[in-house]
């Protein structure tokens, strides 16, 4: 019996999919933040949406893409 061939991780192919999923999470974001933040200034602004961003993709988006399209990002080596 032979081993699997063993996988490579592919940092283009995980970059495309977080780009692809956090496009449409800072847009969401920003829809939904700037009525209420009408008149703050960008740095303000930034300061609420960041911690929501960066914790909806260390809890959400970056195990969702690890987890559901692991033999993309991870191809075999021929």
């Amino acid at each position: 019996m032979t081993a699997p061939a063993p996988s490579r991780f592919s940092r283009p192919r995980f970059a495309l999919l977080v780009l692809l999923g956090v496009y449409p999470l800072i847009t969401t974001l920003l829809y939904v933040v700037s009525p209420l933040t009408e008149g703050w200034s960008i740095w303000q602004r930034t300061l609420i949406i960041v911690p929501i961003m960066v914790t909806s993709m260390v809890w959400g988006l970056i195990p969702g893409v690890h987890k559901l399209f692991s033999g993309f990002i991870n191809p075999r080596r021929c």
